[in-house]
């Protein structure tokens, strides 16, 4: 699977890249769960609601982004991300923990064959505010995911 040649494209040709002024980012807050779309590529996904809430992938579209981030502490339930079918798959790693060093720094691997979501207690698996997850389509099948 390569990038969609039927994306818009913001270059002139020059082998030194392009200039684009005064972009800015969607934002996108979940309070309740949420299905992202392939047109949200590159958002930010704030998790704005205590009691948990899951939210799915699109269908993957290899360059396709998000970053999925906490703006308040989860109280109850989970924070769960999840593919948009039993055949996408994620790969990658990332490095949960609680608000203490002592307990800290378990680290959680996605293999690529098997592991459809990450899901975020906030008991021993993170949910505080400020943490981050971002993911990647890589083809046809999976996303890449990292972080903390």
């Amino acid at each position: 699977m390569s990038t969609p040649t039927t994306l818009e494209r913001l270059s002139y040709g020059s082998s030194d890249g392009c200039l684009a002024m005064g972009l800015h980012r969607e934002v996108i807050t979940v309070t309740a769960s949420a299905t992202l779309t392939k047109e949200q590529s590159g958002a930010l996904v704030v998790l704005g609601i205590a009691t948990g809430a899951t939210v799915t992938l699109p269908a993957p579209v290899e360059g396709a982004q998000f970053t999925i981030g906490t703006s308040v502490t989860r109280t109850s339930n989970s924070y769960k991300i999840i593919t948009d079918a039993s055949t996408t798959f994620m790969v990658g790693a990332v490095m949960a923990g609680d608000g203490t060093i002592a307990t800290s720094g378990d680290v959680f691997e996605a293999d690529g064959t098997t592991i459809r979501a990450v899901t975020i207690d906030g008991d021993t698996k993170g949910g505080f505010i400020g943490s981050t997850l971002r993911f990647t389509c890589i083809n046809a099948t999976q996303w890449y995911v990292e972080g903390l």
